[in-house]
């Protein structure tokens, strides 16, 4: 499977779900004897690693949006009710 592909299969998965896979390759890691095999597959492991940070990254600034956006609206009531 190429590198790409692998990618594009990551994305469609939730952060819980890469979390996971990611423990799982860490015990495959952490009990495999082949150097060749290990080097490959903590390439993926980190590929991996930088897919989570992103989507988490993304779903905090989602949150920070989703927060302001609140903010704005409880504000603005706030104000409307000053007025009147």
């Amino acid at each position: 499977m190429k590198d790409k592909n692998l990618t594009n299969n990551y994305n469609s998965l939730s952060i819980e779900e890469l979390t996971n896979l990611a423990v799982k390759m860490i015990e495959d890691l952490e009990n495999q004897k082949d150097l060749n095999y290990s080097i490959e597959k903590y390439k993926k492991l980190l590929k991996l690693n930088n897919i989570i940070e992103k989507k988490f990254k993304k779903g905090v600034k989602n949150i920070n949006e989703k927060t302001k956006e609140n903010l704005l609206k409880i504000t603005s009531r706030k104000n409307e009710r000053k007025i009147k």
